[in-house]
């Protein structure tokens, strides 16, 4: 398969488990969930999904075993909507990029405030 077609397929089931997610997993999760990216085997078998969850990382754990549990049914979904020779089997990953670049900024804020001498601050007007 081509990778452009694959790249094509990968979006397609981004979008669309993202619609499934609206009306299956928001209703019975207190967080929010984002599919941030799919990645399809070349032989549509399997697609590892990448989720993102805006809150503590219990949350996300438990969100996890939410889509797990779910897997049969979102995949069902997903048939449904999309007509693909194979429906891939569905694995579910947590994304936690969000997280670790809170993580690097909030770093970055306290070196920033920590260093308001020589080299740190906002730069001076001759400058």
């Amino acid at each position: 398969m081509s990778s452009d077609r694959l790249l094509r397929v990968n979006e397609l089931l981004r979008r669309e488990l993202g619609a499934i997610f609206t009306t299956l997993i928001s209703p019975t999760s207190s967080t929010l969930v984002t599919v941030t990216g799919v990645k399809t085997a070349p032989n549509l078998r399997d697609a590892t999904v990448h989720v993102s969850v805006y809150g503590a990382e219990a949350q996300g754990e438990e969100v996890l075993a939410l889509l797990n549990e779910k897997r049969a049914q979102i995949q069902g979904e997903l048939a449904r909507n999309v007509v693909l020779k194979y429906t891939p089997r569905l694995h579910f990953r947590l994304d936690r990029t969000a997280a670790k670049a809170d993580r690097v900024l909030s770093i970055l804020e306290s070196l920033q405030m920590d260093g308001e001498g020589p080299g740190g601050g906002a730069p001076s007007p001759e400058q």
